[in-house]
């Protein structure tokens, strides 16, 4: 699948194309769950949020040695962002995420359809 880069602003009105991991996004009976592949992170080195039913992951992950020139370049290091439209509502109060092994899983609550009473107004009641 295609995905058009994506583009951050700097001084300088240069654009820095980020790269965007690998993502999964499947359902459950209950969930939505996102798999971001980003190994070799630390905390505080990405960020999740949720806007509407707009997922974002976005970080950085820095190259962990100096090199004097590379032989084969295949893993990315820099900024990085992925966006996730999510097509189902989403309970935004009970939402899980857990890295580990290179891999960040947000397991997203959908919500649940809220049961709405209705009044019934009785006819003969209108002239009180």
């Amino acid at each position: 699948m295609y995905r058009e880069p994506y583009y951050e602003l700097h001084w300088g009105n240069q654009y820095k194309a980020a790269w965007r991991p690998p993502t999964d996004v499947y359902e459950t009976d209950d969930s939505a769950v996102v798999m971001v592949e980003i190994a070799g992170l630390n905390e505080g080195d990405y960020e999740v949020s949720l806007a509407g039913r707009a997922l974002v992951v976005a970080g950085e992950r820095s190259d962990p040695v100096e090199k004097l020139a590379y032989q084969q370049m295949e893993i990315r290091y820099g900024k990085f962002r992925t966006q996730v439209y999510l097509p189902w509502p989403i309970d935004g109060t009970n939402i899980d995420a857990h890295y580990e092994n290179g891999f960040l899983k947000i397991l997203l609550r959908k919500a649940q359809p809220h049961r709405i009473p209705v009044q019934v107004v009785d006819e003969n009641d209108k002239g009180l």
